[in-house]
């Protein structure tokens, strides 16, 4: 029998409730722990998903020697100190994406985790994903050939508000974090993390925030480009297109459960549907338990060196809008 890891739960909003869920559906995976800055906000979450501990503090939840891995679900502003913690108790951590505001608090926490001989991930889930796996096959297999363009827009139109998270900059707010980086993450998976040019645009509103950008990256013999933003409806695809045939992914690239192969003519040769075990969350789970088990410190899916070459990007786009972060002073 494998043994149960035992997972913590830091911060309780509803990113958190979405974890959670996918936790409880996992074999040997065990919702052990959860905290929320007050008791009656973590009771509340530990209660409608069969936490054991409920804790009224974060130091509380990293201090608890039963817990394997922490998944870190507060705001991007809140990341770095709240892995610090984590790595200051010997916890091992799966922390939400974009996991820092900016590769310098990234390499610092990489550091601290190699020091310490923990696990540390990011929660890129996309990239676990059986059909994000199958269009990397199809690729790598050489089924369409040589990569032209690719394209993958993510929008999710909000409704302004100012207390929400999205829209405010000291709690690490704007598109890019939040939703740009899964197409750069996309991008960067099928055509490499150096780009040789980056050309950009932002709409700086709501509160000082990016609330959207359209991106576009060239490379040696290819080029891919993307819009995301808050205040734009999309459809939210992707499409990979080769000199041999196009990977299309359905119905969003981020979460899809189907992707689709066709040849150069579009005809559809190829389809694989991998509907998900539970919300898509599991995979990244299991991903983490996989290589835990493995005595493995970073995922091979989803290893430090490209979250920190995304990172790179990301710092070099907030920098030509001149968009930066309190933080970063």
């Amino acid at each position: 029998m494998s043994k149960i890891t035992n997972w913590g739960i830091m911060a309780t909003g509803k990113i958190a409730h979405t974890f959670a869920k996918a936790v409880n559906s996992v074999e040997d995976a065990k919702l052990y722990a959860c905290a929320s800055r007050t008791v009656p906000k973590a009771e509340e979450f530990g209660k409608l998903y069969g936490a054991e501990k409920s804790y009224g503090s974060y130091e509380q939840l990293a201090a608890d020697s039963n817990v394997d891995i922490i998944y870190i679900a507060s705001p991007m502003s809140c990341h770095y100190e709240n892995v610090k913690l984590c790595f200051e108790h010997g916890k091992n951590v799966l922390c939400e994406k974009s996991i820092t505001l900016n590769i310098s608090q990234l390499d610092e926490l990489i550091s601290i985790a190699k020091e310490k001989d923990l696990f540390f991930m990011e929660a890129m889930w996309m990239k676990c994903l059986p059909a994000f796996l199958k269009a990397k096959e199809w690729f790598t297999s050489g089924r369409i050939g040589e990569i032209k363009a690719i394209r993958a827009d993510f929008s999710n139109p909000v409704e302004f508000d100012a207390n929400d998270r999205l829209f405010r900059p000291d709690l690490g707010g704007g598109a890019l974090l939040d939703l740009g980086v899964y197409p750069i993450s996309l991008i960067t998976a099928f055509l490499g993390f150096e780009p040789v040019e980056i050309n950009s645009s932002a709409n700086i509103g709501g509160l000082g925030v990016d609330m959207d950008e359209a991106v576009i990256m060239k490379y040696k013999n290819a080029y891919a480009s993307f819009v995301a933003g808050f205040d734009i409806e999309n459809e939210n695809r992707a499409v990979i297109v080769g000199d041999k045939g196009r990977i299309a992914f359905d119905p969003w690239f981020f979460c899809a459960s189907v992707v689709r192969l066709y040849d150069k003519d579009g005809k559809l040769v190829e389809e694989s549907v991998t509907p998900h075990l539970c919300n898509g969350y599991e995979y990244e789970i299991m991903e983490c338990q996989k290589c835990m088990a493995d005595g493995l410190k970073e995922s091979r899916l989803n290893p430090l060196s490209e979250t920190k070459a995304i990172m790179k990007i990301m710092d070099g786009l907030r920098k030509s809008w001149g968009f930066s972060y309190a933080e970063e002073g």
